[in-house]
């Protein structure tokens, strides 16, 4: 059960007053066991969060994947204070001389904005290099691990229409409480809905307007890879000629074991456009389905680069003082 559980849990977490008896429902077992079974995966770090998922940029927030070239010596203080910045949510180490790789995102009000901010950091911790890495086209944003081991190599992927939505104060409250990581109990949103002064159906409705607008992109788990079993993650790069951009991105982005493919730009010190993260669970299967990817695609200039360490991932905390709090005493 339990890996049909944790597959169920990253891709379509049930938005209902107990999703935990739905997803027994599912799996043919009793709210009881599921709640058990969860919490244990919970102690044991397996499932690191499950809460909603925001697309940064519809709410106003500007992001870029960054790469710093430090030296061995000064790889642990640039590693805490790239940390330190409350936009940081994914910070790895990796096995290239471009070694500290970190995903920043600066509030709307930034007073710094984002290329600032980065060229801060990168005085501040003296690290010898750095390139911004914005997002020109993503083809794919989804990490569910395939826990079962029953899903295809390939899956299609579609292109959704999302509707215009007219934000209110509720949607913001609302989006404030579901990027919290949700209790293990029956009702894990009741505290939520008593705290907003709303029943359940008002909650689950603002949060369908929310993903039918594309700012929620989903509600789910997020497990922590290793301990899942999936030993290897490798950031794949790409040299791509630009009028084959899409075409490639929307090749690799059909790759199960791809998470996320974007569109990046270039610069004399990087060559590679098109990024893909791979997830397996070994380095050799990821080698594999690399060089799978290289042969359907016929890209022959490529890299991959390993996390060696994981300094930081956590979700954004959207709405928070603490960006302010940092442009205030860093800017």
């Amino acid at each position: 059960m339990q890996e049909e559980l944790l597959y169920k849990m990253q891709n379509s977490f049930p938005l209902v007053n107990r999703p935990f008896k739905s997803l027994a429902d599912e799996l043919n077992s009793s709210e009881d066991a599921v709640l058990k079974k969860v919490n244990r995966l919970k102690s044991e770090g397996i499932i690191r969060q499950t809460s909603a998922i925001f697309d940064t940029k519809k709410l106003g927030y500007h992001s870029s994947l960054v790469a710093f070239k430090v030296s061995e010596d000064n790889i642990e203080s640039t590693a805490k204070i790239i940390n330190s910045h409350p936009g940081v949510s994914h910070n790895y180490l990796r096995n290239h001389d471009f070694n500290i790789w970190f995903t920043i995102a600066v509030a709307p009000d930034s007073k710094l904005g984002l290329n600032t901010t980065v060229e801060l950091l990168k005085d501040i911790s003296g690290a010898k290099e750095a390139i911004i890495l914005p997002t020109l086209k993503m083809f794919k944003i989804s990490v569910k691990l395939d826990t079962t081991g029953k899903q295809s190599k390939k899956e299609k992927i579609h292109k959704r229409v999302y509707k215009k939505l007219n934000m209110t104060p509720r949607h913001f409250a609302v989006i404030r409480e579901l990027q919290k990581d949700i209790p293990i109990v029956s009702e894990p949103f009741a505290s939520i809905v008593d705290r907003l002064n709303m029943d359940y159906e008002e909650l689950f409705s603002i949060a369908k307007e929310l993903q039918d607008a594309g700012i929620m992109r989903r509600f789910a788990t997020i497990l922590n890879h290793r301990k899942a079993g999936f030993n290897a993650n490798a950031m794949s790069v790409w040299e791509v000629p630009e009028e084959m951009g899409e075409e490639m991105g929307k090749k690799i982005a059909e790759f199960r074991a791809v998470s996320h493919c974007y569109l990046r730009p270039k610069y004399p010190n990087w060559p590679y456009n098109l990024f893909a993260m791979v997830h397996a669970k070994s380095q050799e299967a990821c080698d594999d389905i690399i060089q799978e990817i290289a042969k359907e695609t016929g890209l022959n200039n490529f890299d991959k680069l390993y996390s060696t360490r994981e300094f930081k991932k956590q979700r954004l905390v959207y709405f928070d003082s603490s960006f302010e709090k940092w442009e205030e005493e860093n800017g």
